[in-house]
């Protein structure tokens, strides 16, 4: 069945070469002081020539929409999410203070350790570090919590206080900086340089929006990944009190995504097709967001950093604005570059995710997957207790489906992001 599964596939599939470059990434400003108003004259090429200047780089063809240009943004990238072409950018690779959205990295690095049952008492150095006026879900010391609680903490209320406890049992801040670090180096993201966990603004803490991409890509072939990042909201465990009579009961409270185009706002609608993924606010890097969204089989990311114009929600709006440009060009633009695979993948065709529920494991890369993987089309279930908008997405024939049910196969996406649309409740 393997054989014939993958016979059927190879015949329809189209090889695709990625860009790459080998080069290491400039030196930036410190993260402590406020960007400066250009970029530097020599940025990473990862990924192509074009996306290493500065400014704007777009190729319109014939009947595609010029971009927005209320886009204020001192840097962003609108990307084909499977295919990874870059459609558009403007200063990929300056690094930036990243802010929350290196939550994406931390969840893509960390996620796959610990199953999501798993419980863990909070011990009191577990909270230690944590900087001042961090955003937290409010976790208590002493008390128990399970994974799945932990992690709707870090995409949800983008809690600080999550990411300090997971880091604990990954074996402390230290250790999960270092395994963040190698991750990023294996995605190849080097115009990251991880100093804490959670994004928090740090000395020398940057990246870019080309590697929030990559991030983001990484992190939605993860089942878990992409159920918590389009989670709307969830219960999370409060405090474990006494009533009057001497009974102990634990309650708990509503928490709610702070993705803006996932809940909507007073000033921003929630977005058609949207899917997660992270946001962040810092003093230092201003406002960030990766999002991914699908509309009609297209699914695309965009990572916008520090827009200029000081309006409230702005980041989403020009994340949207970007979004609705990417979905009617789709076709009608010439790539200027492309997200390249991991280190080790195969650059010609790549595997799908693992399709057992509930899964955490990260697509199988060199001799690891030896070519070969299951692609979920079930929809994603919603977590425990909370509002997820994963759903069916990215299918392939029913048919083909009932021959290939518990073997693996090909695919023919470089980096195929399965069971991926949204769908509203």
């Amino acid at each position: 069945m393997l054989v014939t599964s993958a016979t059927l596939l190879s015949l329809s599939l189209t090889t695709t070469v990625p860009v790459f470059a080998a080069d290491k990434p400039s030196s930036s400003p410190s993260p402590t002081a406020t960007p400066s108003a250009t970029p530097p004259a020599n940025m990473s090429t990862v990924g192509g020539a074009r996306l290493g200047e500065a400014g704007t780089q777009v190729d319109l063809g014939t009947g595609a929409p010029v971009l927005p240009k209320d886009v204020t943004a001192r840097s962003w990238i609108v990307t084909d999410a499977e295919s990874g072409d870059v459609l558009a950018a403007h200063n990929a690779h300056w690094r930036l203070p990243p802010a929350s959205t290196l939550k994406m990295l931390f969840a893509d690095t960390v996620l796959p350790k610990f199953p999501r049952t798993e419980q863990h008492k909070v011990a009191v150095t577990d909270l230690s570090g944590i900087g001042a006026g961090s955003s937290m879900v409010g976790i208590k010391e002493e008390e128990t919590y399970s994974v799945h609680d932990l992690w709707l903490g870090v995409f949800l209320r983008s809690g600080n206080d999550a990411v300090h406890v997971l880091s604990a049992m990954n074996g402390g801040v230290e250790q999960t900086v270092k395994d963040m670090q190698a991750h990023a180096e294996d995605l190849q993201a080097l115009d990251t340089h991880v100093v804490s966990p959670d994004g928090y603004d740090q000395p020398g803490q940057v990246s870019s929006a080309y590697d929030l991409t990559l991030f983001a890509r990484s992190g939605l072939q993860k089942k878990d990944f992409r159920e918590y990042c389009s989670t709307v909201r969830a219960k999370f465990p409060g405090e474990t009190k006494k009533n009057d009579k001497g009974k102990t009961t634990r309650e708990s409270f509503e928490i709610q995504n702070t993705n803006r185009l996932l809940t909507g706002d007073t000033d921003v609608s929630t977005y058609q097709g949207i899917a997660g993924v992270k946001n962040g606010n810092t003093t230092n890097a201003g406002a960030t967001f990766t999002g991914v969204a699908e509309r009609n089989g297209k699914v695309l990311l965009v990572t916008v950093m520090n827009p200029e114009k000081d309006e409230h929600n702005e980041v989403y709006k020009e994340a949207a604005r970007l979004l609705d440009w990417g979905f009617s060009s789709a076709g009608k633009v010439t790539p200027v570059g492309e997200l390249v695979p991991p280190k080790g993948v195969d650059t010609g065709v790549q595997a799908g995710a693992t399709a057992s529920a509930g899964s955490s494991t990260p697509v199988p890369s060199g001799d690891q997957r030896a070519k070969a993987s299951s692609s979920p089309v079930a929809a994603s279930a919603a977590a425990k207790g909370g509002s997820s908008g994963i759903g069916t997405a990215l299918a392939i024939t029913g048919g083909l489906l009932a021959l290939v049910a518990g073997a693996v196969f090909l695919v023919n996406r470089r980096w195929p992001l399965p069971d991926l649309m949204r769908r509203r409740r």
